[in-house]
């Protein structure tokens, strides 16, 4: 068994044989450096935003819509990466993270 084809905490990876178009301007990336995830119980939405420094607010630059088999699947990938990473370069350290208010979606309006 591959690499591609290893699974991670019971989630199969993306078969190798299946390929994918990435547009040259989605290719180009956008960055992120704030992020807040929404759920229900029939998706989860994150919203990937930009805060400049100093600044009273940010944009949101994308917002995906994940059903809850894709969100799980999407956190066992990550959980790997991350895993991967740190394995190579290192722990990586987090701030303490404030409380988020309880009740509503977590999302911005």
């Amino acid at each position: 068994m591959s690499d591609d084809e290893k699974p991670a905490g019971g989630i199969m990876k993306v078969p190798g044989n299946l390929k994918l178009i990435v547009d040259d301007d989605v290719a180009q990336g956008m960055y992120s450096n704030f992020q807040v995830v929404g759920s229900n119980e029939t998706e989860f939405i994150i919203d990937f935003a930009y805060i400049q420094p100093n600044q009273p607010r940010g944009k949101v630059r994308s917002r995906q819509i994940l059903s809850p088999k894709h969100a799980k699947a999407l956190l066992g990938m990550l959980t790997e990466r991350v895993r991967d990473y740190e394995g190579r370069f290192g722990v990586i350290s987090l701030p303490a993270r404030p409380i988020p208010p309880s009740g509503g979606s977590g999302l911005p309006n």
